[in-house]
């Protein structure tokens, strides 16, 4: 269950009337005033192909085509960022940010049909976006939006970063309370916001035990239960010296020896899947993870496992 960067494209609803309304409302002849190859800005953990549409009287919109995994934080991840960087360098007398689309090439998929996704933003300050949501737009829908062709490719001006040294895998245990904030954005019905400080002292003073609940997977089961059985794997591992690679595999048999229901070998496999492992960044927030970590903290979840990437010097 891999919660930040998807295995695939999402494939959000087809635009519904009043979308397509305003699309229309939005159009203009516009001309292509910049292409950049490899956008970015101090600050920015990733880059991306920028094609900025402009016209005198008409909302810029702003196209970033990104490679999926390989240009450092996804479009879909860095879309408030990504989209204030373009609004102060390129459209910073505009009182709100350029129209948003977005496309992310799977190097795995390559004959995969053209997807791009239109971000609409809930609100702004001054080159701060907040509230994204996305929702399908066509390549035609973008070409008629703009008034002139929509480069679907990465660019000749691509640069791939340069190769990095593998860095070592670990898993640790981690206090719950001690991660940071999550912000989910694709349970809204059950997720709508981040836990608040306060609630999280009350949960883990008061935890809350069982009620599977059938609003989503993450709330589907008990991470008490499966918490308690990833400490206990952590610490068999780690005596056995199991590989990092094989930590999955060993969750699994632990599970089946321990009687574990079927989503709580599912959620228990996540914890030591190295590409579902809870991952907090290097800053403040999640490579992966937020989803099961705000589970966890409505729960009053205390110690949980996460992986770290620790560079070989």
């Amino acid at each position: 269950m891999t919660d930040d960067l998807p295995a695939g494209p999402v494939f959000e609803p087809a635009p519904r009337p009043h979308d397509q309304d305003e699309l229309r409302a939005l159009s203009a002849p516009r001309r292509l005033s910049v292409d950049d190859h490899m956008f970015t800005a101090p600050g920015l953990p990733g880059t991306f192909r920028l094609q900025l549409f402009t016209a005198p009287g008409a909302r810029p919109v702003a196209v970033a085509t990104q490679i999926a995994g390989a240009e450092g934080m996804s479009l879909m991840n860095g879309a408030e960022r990504f989209a204030g960087a373009v609004w102060e360098r390129h459209c910073p007398a505009e009182d709100q940010p350029p129209v948003w689309a977005e496309q992310q090439l799977w190097p795995e998929q390559p004959h995969q049909e053209t997807h791009f996704s239109r971000v609409v933003f809930a609100d702004a300050d001054r080159y701060r976006p907040r509230g994204p949501k996305w929702s399908v737009i066509t390549h035609d829908q973008l070409q008629d939006l703009v008034g002139t062709p929509v480069a679907t490719d990465r660019g000749d001006g691509y640069i791939p970063r340069a190769a990095e040294p593998e860095p070592r895998l670990v898993f640790t245990e981690f206090p719950v309370a001690r991660l940071a904030r999550p912000a989910p954005f694709r349970e809204p019905a059950c997720m709508p916001t981040g836990v608040p400080w306060w609630r999280r002292r009350l949960r883990q003073v008061l935890p809350r035990r069982g009620g599977a609940r059938t609003c989503c997977w993450y709330h589907g089961g008990d991470w008490h239960t499966v918490n308690a059985m990833a400490l206990q794997v952590l610490q068999r591992a780690q005596a056995q010296s199991v590989d990092p690679d094989g930590m999955e595999e060993f969750a699994t048999a632990h599970a089946a020896e321990a009687g574990a229901t079927r989503w709580e070998t599912e959620a228990l496999a996540t914890l030591f899947s190295i590409g579902d492992a809870i991952q907090p960044s290097s800053g403040t927030g999640y490579i992966n993870g937020q989803h099961r970590v705000q589970a966890m903290l409505e729960a009053g979840v205390r110690r949980t496992v996460v992986l770290h990437h620790v560079d070989e010097t």
